[in-house]
């Protein structure tokens, strides 16, 4: 079965506007089936830092093995953490950072993407750093009500597009169960 297609059954309780003989209110239960959420909490950020983490190890290399400028060091680590994140995550279905944060790259079937879809979802990932802005409001007792603002990368179009999913490892079993 694919993961598109998962549900999860939820029952959400409701007051109604009657009683029981007691007083107490009485509550209609509704059921509900909705989509799988293969996301986790945070996902955002550790897979952020996942991407820095696989590019570190490259741009070292280029930096002092092959002796190059920390500029040219980052433009070639890209292509190459392009290239050798698709051959990992074809054959492990991970990186060095999504095996650091304990996350795994799946198809919609549950499986490790091809080559071809890996490479197409890691080239993707260059478009995909595009910022998102939001403002905030907190209170509290010493400064009074404060607005911050907020810019969070997305990094879901390249998985929406290819279809891809990165869940945790203890995910990929419960997905696997189904």
């Amino acid at each position: 079965m694919r993961i598109s297609e998962l549900t999860e059954r939820k029952t959400t309780r409701r007051a109604t506007q009657n009683f029981d003989s007691e007083g107490r209110r009485i509550y209609q239960e509704f059921e509900y089936d909705l989509p799988y959420k293969a996301d986790f909490p945070n996902s955002e950020r550790q897979r952020e830092c996942a991407k820095i983490i696989d590019i570190i190890p490259l741009f070292l290399i280029f930096l002092f093995i092959f002796k190059q400028t920390l500029f040219l060091s980052f433009l070639f680590s890209i292509p190459t953490v392009i290239v050798v994140g698709s051959i990992t995550e074809t054959i492990y279905g991970i990186t060095l950072g999504k095996k650091f944060f304990k996350m795994v790259v799946i198809d919609d079937f549950g499986n490790f993407p091809n080559f071809s879809k890996s490479l197409k979802r890691n080239f993707l990932c260059l478009s995909n750093f595009h910022p998102s802005f939001s403002e905030y409001t907190t209170k509290n007792v010493a400064f009074g009500t404060q607005t911050f603002f907020r810019t969070d990368l997305s990094m879901n179009m390249n998985n929406k597009l290819c279809t891809t999913y990165i869940v945790k490892e203890k995910q990929l079993l419960e997905i696997k169960s189904y």
